[in-house]
């Protein structure tokens, strides 16, 4: 039975993922640029509910930019849910805009790529997500770089901190969790780490048991003098009292 809800929640997720694709080549065009970050949230929402995925807020979600959202980093899931909490640009390892069908729908939600391998590009970004944050956008990264199991967090990278000091913007951190869904504790179902294929952990995560997802916002920083390494560690640790306190069990809002 497991296995038949799978593959039905699979084929609507599919069927849901081609509407959104039709969304971005057809209506986005019409709409402004309020009206599409809307649309995303909305899909981003609707695609939970179909992966029959719970999802909870808690914090303050920014209401308006610019800011910059930094996050740690678990699973393929983690775009689509932080789009579902709270829409917002995010910056992105260039691959991701190669990928059939997800590609063309991550640059239609605004989606900045980087090759993080070069590092001319990486300061390219940079100078970008500033220009972005001075017009007053939201936007997220990942500092860690890449997907972890989610007991420990990676160090972040401070790269990326620097577009908030040369476009002198708050940073606002922010915990993904994926807690079971009855008993409250740690899943580590959706995680996408070492040799996980997609499909793999997607599937694995439709046929175990059901998963809520977990997005925590901080409150919002300052640079206040701090270098972009020190920022860069300052948020981690902020970012790590989030995730403990939701693993403590404190109150949340359910959506």
């Amino acid at each position: 039975m497991a296995g038949l809800r799978a593959a039905w929640r699979l084929a609507r997720a599919l069927a849901h993922a081609i509407a959104g694709y039709c969304t971005i080549l057809f209506v986005f065009p019409r709409l402004d640029e309020a009206g599409r970050q809307q649309r995303v949230q909305l899909w981003a929402g609707r695609m939970l509910h179909v992966l029959g995925i719970g999802l909870e807020v808690r914090g303050v979600p920014p209401t308006r930019g610019p800011v910059l959202l930094v996050s740690n980093h678990i699973s393929w899931l983690d775009i689509l849910v932080m789009h579902a909490a709270r829409h917002c640009r995010f910056v992105s390892k260039a691959d991701v805009k190669r990928w059939p069908l997800i590609g063309p729908m991550a640059t239609g939600a605004g989606t900045l790529y980087i090759e993080r391998e070069s590092r001319r590009d990486a300061m390219r970004v940079v100078h970008h997500m500033a220009e972005r944050l001075q017009a007053g956008d939201i936007l997220a990264a990942f500092p860690e770089g890449t997907t972890s199991e989610g007991r420990e967090l990676l160090p972040f990278h401070a790269n990326l901190v620097q577009s908030a000091i040369s476009a002198q913007a708050p940073v606002q951190p922010v915990a993904l969790t994926f807690i079971d869904a009855r008993t409250r504790e740690l899943s580590l179902l959706p995680c996408y780490i070492g040799d996980d294929t997609l499909v793999a952990s997607l599937w694995r995560t439709l046929t175990g048991r059901p998963v809520v997802a977990v997005v925590a916002y901080g409150e919002p920083q300052q640079a206040q003098g701090r270098d972009r390494r020190a920022w860069a560690a300052d948020l981690r640790r902020a970012v790590q009292g989030l995730r403990e306190a939701v693993l403590a069990g404190d109150g949340a809002t359910a959506r």
